[in-house]
């Protein structure tokens, strides 16, 4: 069995395109477990396989690797950093035991920094910051230190400082050890050298700030500290192990991915100061039927339980379910889904490498490990021992923000497309899929245009059938705001048998959200009884269709109050249209209106774009409802139409430098200006 002591589970954080997977591609290979350094730029990632990662040079999907350094087994988790593909991210935060987090020395902290770095403050995860690209032009190490201080939920204390600047670049100074390393050119492999005269004063400095730091984190050492006025190497090591573990200290390294530099430095950081998985606090879950708190220790003795945080859909190899072992070990060929509380075989456990798989015996707590085709389990769910069931949580997902209506650019792939969509939702549950009674359409929602780009693009090279976006119509719906009564009369004479109806209705507009009522008030017979019911149901038909532009009318109320019969002629057929002429008729006479969709907005903004965002939205027709502030953003809450923000993403964008993020729902309908309602009306008689 591993040694669970050994073992490292640590997931790779930052805004897109710091450099995350160029550093864990030389992580890889100066640990030996991959035998070139792949290149983002050049498309041999061994991390970004699939496809659309390789055209974009961008991480879409969370992906997964193993290396051993120096004895230690390090699972590894490379997140995305892009807005788009955010949600692996946090799901890999709530389960790995340590983040590695990446900062471009040439960009600094993000707005999407700041973003990101909530995830691993979130679940109190330990880290290490790692300052990547310093050979780059305006690269600034200082400039870096002072962004994490300033903007994010860290403590982070320089652990390195950097021998030369930009092209210069060649080595750090260990405040720890007190020792410089310089890199070689070709290989990235480090040298032990004499600390740059010119850095001396520097590197006293930054040592003193790191000792004060860690003391700070330990009654003992605080007053070590200020008794001796300083600690011993061996002290200030013991202290930043048990701070950083504690999250209390957050060590600062540089170096350059791409170029392998500074490689060999954070892996030994990695396996001194991140924490083991028993050095963890144990993970609080629920008993699936009573409800009561579960708490299982992170150690191998202890009953078997994971959490599925990825699904990845193949339609060679099946679906492969990926989850982190919380506790105890993995053996046999089943276990319980408790959150579906049903039994799942499997076939091997498999350790993740980029795309390849490689079956693994044994496995323990900490490590990430998938099994294929299992038939219940879909990410979110925990799996345990039988005699140990318990449930975790996952965040909920990001709620998807834009929606476009869906269809297969050929209309004998409908249904293939559709299938396809269903495994995509399974892979990605910030995808949401839904059909809109009002419009008909099938409406696909994520959490921006790139998201829904790239899903169409996995669907074709995956399932082999193309899909269409367009935008979504809006779900109009007609209602009136008067009262009105009207005949409706259907008469047919066709030989032999006709037909015969003849109904009077009043109808009268109801508040909204108030539906469809109907009363009937036939005294005397002069409508029989079973033909009541014909005369309600044309009326409802008539109703999802709309009289005015072909939306469902609402907020009606309806009174059948008179008529008139043939006892030959007459049916329930007759009857039923009687009833949809009456309604249709009455309408046209009770001041129909159309009601548009008003959607509940908060919009997280950077304070110095708030004029320009509010200004915005006026423009919509949008009133802003209130204002929160929180550190560094405002937090607007507005309600715009829905027919204004179809495509609001890029304009906040556009707006706020991508530093503005928003959610959206249906608050409520409200009447549509008679002006607008005159183009809709005008637009859907022109497709009708």
């Amino acid at each position: 069995m591993p040694d669970v002591s050994l073992i490292r589970n640590i997931a790779i954080f930052g805004h897109g395109k710091c450099g995350k997977t160029s550093l864990a591609e030389a992580m890889l290979f100066t640990a030996g477990s991959t035998t070139r350094l792949g290149k983002v730029d050049a498309g041999n990632s061994v991390l970004d396989y699939e496809p659309e990662e390789v055209a974009r040079k961008l991480t879409i999907g969370s992906s997964f690797h193993r290396y051993t350094w120096k004895k230690h087994q390090t699972y590894l988790i490379d997140t995305p950093g892009d807005d788009n593909f955010l949600n692996d991210a946090r799901y890999a935060a709530a389960v790995t035991d340590g983040a590695l987090f990446v900062i471009g020395a040439a960009q600094g902290v993000k707005f999407q920094t700041e973003r990101v770095a909530a995830y691993v403050a979130e679940h109190e995860l330990p880290a290490i910051i790692f300052v990547t690209k310093m050979d780059r032009e305006r690269a600034s190490f200082a400039k870096v230190v002072e962004g994490i201080k300033e903007s994010l939920p860290f403590n982070g204390v320089p652990l390195h400082l950097p021998i030369g600047a930009e092209a210069d670049f060649r080595g750090v100074v260990d405040l720890v050890s007190q020792k410089a390393y310089e890199f070689e050119p070709e290989t990235g492999k480090v040298k032990e050298i004499d600390i740059p005269n010119d850095m001396a004063d520097e590197v006293a400095v930054a040592r003193e700030a790191l000792m004060e730091q860690v003391a700070e984190t330990d009654d003992d050492l605080i007053e070590r500290f200020l008794e001796e006025g300083a600690l011993t190497e061996e002290e200030l090591r013991q202290g930043l192990v048990a701070a950083v573990r504690k999250g209390q200290v957050h060590p600062i390294l540089a170096g350059v991915g791409v170029a392998n530099r500074g490689t060999e430095l954070l892996l030994d950081a990695i396996n001194a100061y991140l924490p083991d998985p028993s050095q963890r606090p144990a993970r609080m879950g629920v008993h699936p039927e009573s409800g009561e708190p579960v708490e299982l220790a992170p150690k191998p003795d202890a009953p078997f339980s994971a959490l599925v945080f990825k699904t990845i859909t193949d339609p060679y190899a099946g679906q492969m379910t990926v989850f982190k072992i919380l506790s105890g070990t993995l053996s046999g060929d089943s276990f319980y889904n408790a959150t579906k509380q049903a039994t799942e075989r499997f076939g091997q456990a498999l350790v993740l490498e980029g795309k390849e798989q490689k079956p693994v015996k044994e496995t323990v707590c900490g490590m990430v490990v998938a099994v294929a085709k299992l038939k219940e389990t879909v990410t979110g769910d925990t799996l345990c021992a039988p005699e140990a069931p318990v449930v975790y949580e996952l965040p909920p997902p990001i709620e998807p923000v834009v929606s476009y209506a869906v269809k297969a650019k050929s209309k004998d792939d409908e249904e293939k497309l559709f299938a396809a969509l269903a495994r995509m939702t399974e892979e990605d549950p910030t995808l949401r899929l839904e059909r809109s009674k009002q419009t008909k359409e099938t409406l696909l929602s994520g959490v921006g245009q790139l998201h829904l780009t790239v899903t169409g693009e996995k669907i074709k090279r995956k399932f082999g059938v193309e899909m269409e976006l367009a935008k979504p119509k809006v779900p109009y719906l007609e209602t009136i705001k008067a009262k009105a009564t009207a005949q409706g009369r259907h008469k047919k004479q066709t030989g032999g048998r006709g037909q015969y109806g003849d109904a009077w209705i009043e109808i009268e507009p109801l508040p909204r959200g108030g539906g469809f009522v109907f009363e009937d008030r036939i005294v005397g017979g002069v409508i029989p009884r079973q033909y009541i019911p014909a005369v309600e149901k044309g009326i409802q038909e008539t109703m999802e269709n709309g009289v005015v532009a072909g939306y469902p009318m609402v907020d009606v109320k309806v009174a059948l109050f008179d008529g008139s019969y043939h006892t030959v002629d007459s049916s329930e057929m007759a009857f039923k249209i009687a009833g949809s002429l009456a309604f249709k008729n009455a309408v046209q006479q009770a001041n129909p209106v159309l009601l548009e969709p008003i959607m509940e907005m908060k919009i997280w903004v950077p304070k110095e774009c708030v004029g320009d965002v509010i200004g915005d939205l006026n423009g919509r027709r949008g009133r802003v409802m209130g204002m929160d502030s929180e550190e560094k953003v405002e937090v607007i809450t507005a309600q715009v139409p829905m027919a204004e923000v179809l495509e609001y993403a890029p304009d906040l964008t556009s707006i706020t430098g991508g530093r503005g993020r928003f959610t959206m729902k249906l608050s409520h309908y409200e009447e549509l200006p008679a002006q607008l309602a005159e183009q809709v009306v005008a637009a859907a008689k022109e497709d009708g």
